[in-house]
């Protein structure tokens, strides 16, 4: 490998998005219910909320792409659900949704150590199918490139994401390894491409599919070594 580009999924790799989203819901539900406390609302759980909301995306898919009005748009729904439909309400709680959807994101304790052993002998990006922002995350200035496919209109794992990092890195696909924990997403992704990849498999699953990665590791802490990058103790 001759590798100068490292492009990082968002999402489950870098921080733990179904956590932050499920905390995000419970605040919002705890707002709905003080506000309509009718036995419907009082027996909505999370996970209905959910459903409603992946429910709707699978309906607008490649018909709305940014993923902040798919929220607000959900929370319609989840209002119709309940038998109060009610739009100015549905503002407000993809308010509070936002609030700590965006502000309480936790990264995962390998990212920044692993970005600085990474970051001075490699161009580091982000290529996501989410909508975290790096400032919302403080990641802000890590990043020489930033691609979301909400905002070109193509998901990962079409190959043309691939291509527009790679334009947008400044570097040939060949010479980009991509990290992600997706199988589907990141790593045939990035292999049907031209690129290398890293699957990012924190929780040891088996993999009893097809694809293959380049490299398979538990830990972003991982990828120094598989670059032939030395840590340096401080």
């Amino acid at each position: 490998m001759k590798i100068s580009t490292i492009s990082f999924d968002g999402d489950m790799t870098l921080w733990d998005f179904r956590k932050v989203m499920h905390h995000s819901l419970k605040h919002t539900l705890v707002e709905l219910q003080r506000q309509v406390p009718t036995q419907r609302v009082l027996g909505l759980t999370v996970d209905e909320m959910v459903v409603i909301r992946n429910q709707f995306a699978g309906e607008v898919k490649g018909k709305i792409w940014n993923l902040e009005e798919i929220r607000l748009r959900a929370f319609e729904k989840t209002l119709e659900y309940v038998g109060c439909p009610d739009k100015e309400l549905a503002v407000h709680l993809n308010a509070i949704y936002r609030k700590h959807r965006f502000e309480d994101v936790e990264l995962y304790p390998d990212v920044i150590s692993t970005f600085d052993v990474l970051s001075p002998q490699f161009k580091l990006g982000l290529l996501s199918n989410g909508n975290t922002y790096p400032e919302h995350c403080g990641l802000e200035g890590h990043f020489a490139f930033v691609v979301f496919s909400q905002d070109v209109q193509i998901e990962k794992p079409d190959r043309k994401i691939f291509e527009i990092t790679a334009q947008r890195a400044g570097c040939k696909l060949a010479e980009m390894l991509h990290v992600g924990d997706s199988l589907e997403n990141d790593v045939a992704g990035a292999r049907n491409a031209g690129a290398y990849s890293v699957w990012l498999n924190r929780e040891g699953e088996p993999n009893h599919t097809e694809t293959q990665p380049d490299y398979e590791v538990a830990s972003l802490a991982e990828i120094p070594e598989i670059l032939g990058v030395e840590r340096t103790e401080s």
